[in-house]
């Protein structure tokens, strides 16, 4: 019975170790701000998507996985309908822009809260949002309403974001306040445009699940929201979490979201990498060494040659080598080898630069050789000995 690669023994058991690992250790607290509407960490917005329907009743919650503009161009709305945006940067091109004010200005509301905001937005609305300067930062600013009905008496501390943030109005006509800080400057306005509203707020936070579960800053996003009327609203998770709902997350972008099953993912692909490389070497057979044909040719004419002298048969011998002879002149040379006269003789030793005599030498005992009726031994010797002359010198 063949033994378990221990390679593989070892990658497994490392694997086995990491899940386990992760599976019972304690889960620190993520407190990354995502705003998502299905995380339950303390910076998602979960509470507010799931208690929002019971604030706007009878209206519906519907989610919007789309674009600002495919989605407002694509969707038969109602006649009149709120968009609702929570997120940490709020972008939008000219093109998203473009629709949403068309949206708003037929009478719609868009609720917007963002730390930053498009520039572009701002010029057209009357309001400019820059992060300002960090020297201004003080985690315990306390926001509040303007509007004495909603008016809190000890005021709303989001003790996790730096309350350095704020927007600055720069028209006073349509613009009305709705929170301040306690350094009097504005955090929530309401815009009238057209005939809708925009309701910008630069305190993301405040809606998050730690805020809106906790008694003290509970109510501060419901009153923040009930300036919206009641009508059907679309909440945006595209800012958040791109086109893909639940539904549509294939296996491979849900284990990258997991950061357990990340690193998990991550171990299992070095891990096989690793085993190929050491585990392959030691397991792969040897790769014969084969040898390359070897051209026999030169051997075969040298053998075909001795047949022929052996034999005596000296004149067709030497009339096969004054034909092979020709034939390579005509071959490296490009002459005619059909007349042997003394302008074949100039042009070849010329072209192979041989000496006139020596050239001149060779083509009589060729001319001669073909005009003899048969040719003896000491004609083949003497013919072999200038032909091979002759190609030293050519090759030299």
């Amino acid at each position: 019975m063949q033994k378990p690669n221990k390679y593989l023994l070892i990658l497994l058991a490392t694997l086995t170790a990491y899940v386990l690992f992760e599976y019972y250790r304690p889960k620190p607290i993520d407190w990354r701000p995502t705003y998502e509407n299905d995380d339950k960490i303390p910076f998602g917005t979960q509470a507010l998507f799931k208690l929002l329907p019971d604030v706007m009743q009878p209206s519906a919650i519907q989610t919007v996985r789309l674009p600002i503009y495919n989605f407002l161009t694509e969707t038969k709305f109602p006649a009149r309908s709120n968009y609702l945006v929570i997120c940490q940067d709020f972008k939008a091109d000219g093109n998203d822009l473009k629709q949403l004010l068309t949206y708003v200005r037929r009478g719609n509301n868009a609720f917007i809260s963002a730390y930053d905001l498009p520039d572009s937005l701002g010029k057209v609305l009357g309001f400019k949002a820059d992060v300002k300067d960090p020297t201004k930062a003080d985690s315990t600013l306390r926001q509040n309403f303007v509007n004495p009905p909603l008016h809190k008496a000890s005021g709303y501390n989001f003790f996790h974001d730096d309350g350095r943030n704020f927007l600055s109005i720069k028209k006073s006509v349509g613009i009305t306040v709705l929170t301040r800080n306690a350094r009097k400057e504005p955090t929530f306005i309401r815009i009238h445009y057209g005939k809708g509203q925009f309701f910008i707020q630069n305190l993301p936070l405040a809606f998050t699940n730690y805020y809106v579960l906790d008694h003290k800053t509970s109510d501060y996003s419901f009153k923040a929201l009930s300036y919206l009327p009641a009508l059907p609203t679309y909440w945006d998770e595209y800012q958040k979490q791109g086109r893909f709902d639940e539904d549509q997350q294939s296996i491979f972008r849900y284990i990258r979201s997991q950061p357990a099953l990340n690193w998990a993912y991550y171990l299992v692909a070095f891990g096989l990498i690793f085993y190929a490389i050491f585990a392959g070497k030691r397991t792969q057979r040897i790769i014969p060494i084969v040898e390359p044909l070897q051209n026999t040719s030169l051997e075969f004419v040298k053998t075909v040659g001795r047949i022929y002298f052996q034999q005596a048969d000296h004149d067709n011998l030497a009339r096969k080598q004054i034909q092979y002879f020709l034939a390579d002149v005509r071959e490296r040379f490009g002459l005619n080898t059909t007349v042997l006269d003394k302008e074949f003789t100039e042009t070849l030793a010329r072209k192979s630069g041989a000496s006139m005599a020596e050239t001149d030498e060779l083509v009589h005992l060729l001319r001669n050789a073909q005009k003899s009726i048969s040719l003896s031994e000491f004609d083949l010797l003497t013919l072999n000995y200038a032909i091979e002359r002759f190609n030293s010198i050519n090759t030299a």
